[in-house]
């Protein structure tokens, strides 16, 4: 263990996902001196894999923890969720805002709604940069289910992304970090435009608990990881800050403000509840090529109908017709069609038309035959904030149990009848718009093994302008500990029913003005900016990486 005395700066920024990298560039680019605490390791583009052996990229920027009734797939790296997501990047509806969810109140800050986070959007957008698809760069199977939306009388719509479509290959790799630098991650933009200002980002330090100094500041206490066997922790350090920004993720952000309660003082009785999976369904279908040919009058140019599973780029195209603001609170929902890598997206996969559950049997070991000819339907719909974390575990965010990507945590959820409406609905249209006329058939994944599952968790500390339901206020300060904001996914309400990336971004650079004055308040030298960082960026590290 280390007995050095702490270091000093201005800001910690705790984890390097949307909502930390954001603070770290604006700070930075004001003035102040900045240090990213990141738990992950540091992966550049050559470093990421396309197998999935223990050791290679796959296992190492992924967290996979299991709760009770309910498991999260986060991002555990430099850039965090940016490295590991698909870049679907729309706009949260209008009607998200309005949401009121169990509480019979909104569940949003007044301050908040989509028209004025738009301007917000605006900024993200350009600076990642989001760039609307068309369909002739459409892979397959976002063709494949535009196709089957039309021919069930339904709309289908190419999503916008944040991917570099002439530098795409369709490796389908992405989910595990782009290696061709297309997939328009963090580590192309706010991270090396944070590092141009002098900030540090420190890789495998992970952050256990803050402490209040005398004179209002704030320590960060740390330990170092092990960069093999994540379970193993080595020295431990210390840094104050005037400042701190807390963006670790939805599943650890909470957990490191409850084990810092017995030593900041009690906490805001919304931390580590509320959780939102973001409504989050998973159904499996697997198509007849014959009738995907007949049907669809779909080929591809070797004369194949589809078989095209393994091929493209996360989701592409999206049925929103059920995004309809006039629809009751819990009906609305998205349908997105999604490749879902070997692993979780086989083994939890179920027969369709087979007695539940059957996940495993002779029946799965007949359908993994065909998985060429898979699709994957992603709903997010309006959950009602179940989740729940109990008391944190002794480090970390959760307890791993083995020496890579899994881990137990603490967070209990239990979904009620509306959360299970939105599931059945959505489940149902599924398979109206891919059984017509035997194109083929579909079944939801197992609840049995998991839980529930998320790779878009939010809302365990969330923002609001009833203090006895949102952690923070509407400026994203924890409520009663000035000088601590929180800017990632667990200070967004609820369910978005799309993919929460370019949200959670907008809410970081929409607090980013008030952070600047906290700053200035607590007598940091800083100034908002406004600017967006520029330039054409690869993925590598700096030649000198802080340690």
């Amino acid at each position: 263990m280390s007995s050095a005395k702490p270091e000093s700066t201005d800001v910690v920024v705790i984890g390097s996902g949307f909502g930390g990298a954001i603070a770290a560039y604006h700070l930075a680019a004001g003035g102040a001196r900045v240090v990213v605490l990141e738990r992950g390791p540091w992966l550049t583009a050559e470093e990421f894999d396309h197998d999935f052996m223990l050791g290679k990229s796959f296992t190492r920027v992924f967290d996979f923890t299991v709760g009770d009734g309910m498991s999260v797939l986060a991002g555990n790296c430099v850039g965090g969720g940016s490295v590991v997501y698909f870049a679907t990047m729309p706009r949260a509806p209008e009607f998200v805002f309005e949401r009121r969810g169990g509480l019979g109140r909104r569940m949003w800050p007044a301050a908040i709604t989509r028209a004025a986070l738009d301007p917000w959007y605006d900024r993200v957008s350009q600076a990642l940069p989001v760039t609307q698809q068309s369909w002739d760069k459409v892979p397959y199977g976002g063709g494949l289910w535009g196709a089957a939306c039309d021919h069930a009388g339904r709309t289908a719509n190419a999503a916008p992304s944040a991917v570099d479509v002439s530098m795409c290959t369709n490796c389908n790799w992405m989910y595990a970090g782009c290696k061709f630098d297309a997939k328009r991650s963090l580590l192309l933009n706010y991270l090396p435009g944070a590092l141009e200002h002098g900030a540090q980002i420190r890789p495998l330090h992970e952050v256990q608990h803050l402490t209040r100094n005398d004179d209002g500041s704030y320590r960060v206490h740390y330990r170092i990881v092990d960069e093999e066997d994540y379970r193993v922790l080595h020295d431990s350090g210390e840094i104050d800050a005037k400042i701190v920004v807390l963006a670790a993720g939805t599943a650890a952000t909470p957990v490191i403000l409850q084990r810092s309660e017995a030593t900041l003082g009690t906490m805001p009785h919304a931390v580590g509840r509320y959780f939102s999976g973001n409504g989050e369904r998973l159904n499996t279908v697997l198509f007849d090529e014959d009738k995907i040919r007949d049907v669809l009058g779909l080929t591809r140019a070797d004369g194949i109908p589809y078989e095209g599973y393994q091929i493209g780029r996360g989701p592409v195209v999206a049925c929103w017709d059920k995004l309809d603001g006039s629809l009751p609170e819990f009906e609305r929902y998205s349908l997105e069609q999604l490749y879902f890598p070997p692993g979780l997206g086989t083994i939890l996969a179920q027969v369709p038309g087979e007695p539940s559950p059957s996940w495993f049997g002779v029946a799965k070991k007949e359908m993994l035959r065909s998985w060429k000819s898979w699709l994957t339907i992603f709903t997010m719909s309006e959950d009602d904030n179940e989740g729940v974390f109990g008391p944190p575990p002794e480090t970390g965010a959760a307890t791993r149990f083995s020496q890579q990507m899994l881990g137990h945590n603490t967070l209990q959820y239990k979904p009620t009848a509306s959360t299970r409406r939105g599931w059945e609905l959505s489940d149902a249209d599924v398979k109206d718009i891919v059984e017509r006329d035997g194109l083929g058939r579909a079944a939801p994944w197992t609840n049995d093994l998991v839980g529930a599952y998320t790779v878009h968790p939010l809302a365990s500390c969330r923002i609001g302008d009833d203090p006895a339901t949102s952690a923070l206020d509407d400026r994203h300060e924890l409520r009663g500990h000035p000088g601590i904001f929180v800017t990632d996914g667990s200070a967004v309400p609820g369910a978005l029913t799309v993919n929460p990336a370019l949200t959670i971004s907008a809410l970081a650079e929409r607090a980013m003005p008030g952070i600047v004055r906290a700053a200035q308040e607590r007598g940091v030298a800083v100034t908002y900016v406004g600017g967006l960082p520029t330039g054409v960026r690869t993925s590598s590290k700096p030649v000198t990486v802080s340690a």
